[in-house]
C-alpha cells in the first residue's frame, strides 16, 4: 500500500473488463459533481475513458499513499502490483475498487513482496 499506488493503480481502465461504450467518470458523479471512490466497482473504472481513469488512479494512488505517509514509488514493483489488480478486477468486477487494491496488497505483503522505505 505504500510506494506502490502511483503506478498499481495508473492503468485500472483495463482492456477486456467492461464491454460496453466508455463513459465519462462524471457518469458516477452525485449532483454536486462528488464521485464517491469509496463505491466505486472495477467494472465502473473499467467502462470509463482511459484519461479519467487515470485521473481516478492518479487520485487513488495519492490517498493511499497519504494514509501511508509515504512518498517513495518503486516502479517496478509499482507495475507488477498494477498487473495483479488488473487480473484481480477482470475476476471480480464487481468488487469495489478499494477492495481489489486491498486484497492485492494484503496478499504481497503476505507474500513478502513489497520491501519497506
Amino acid at each position: 500500500m505504500k510506494k506502490l499506488l502511483p503506478i498499481v493503480l495508473a492503468s485500472l481502465a483495463f482492456a477486456g473488463v467492461a464491454k460496453a461504450d466508455p463513459v465519462d467518470l462524471s457518469t458516477y458523479a452525485d449532483a454536486n459533481g462528488f464521485i464517491d471512490v469509496q463505491k466505486l466497482t472495477c467494472a465502473q473504472l473499467a467502462n470509463t475513458y482511459q484519461e479519467d481513469a487515470n485521473a481516478l488512479t492518479s487520485w487513488y494512488s495519492g490517498w493511499y499513499n497519504g494514509l501511508a505517509h509515504k512518498h517513495f514509488m518503486d516502479f517496478k514493483k509499482g507495475r507488477e502490483t498494477e498487473h495483479l489488480v488488473i487480473q484481480h478486477c477482470k475476476a471480480h468486477p464487481d468488487e469495489k475498487i478499494i477492495h481489489a487494491i486491498a486484497t492485492v496488497l494484503k496478499e504481497e505483503r503476505a507474500e513478502g513482496i513489497m520491501n519497506e522505505k
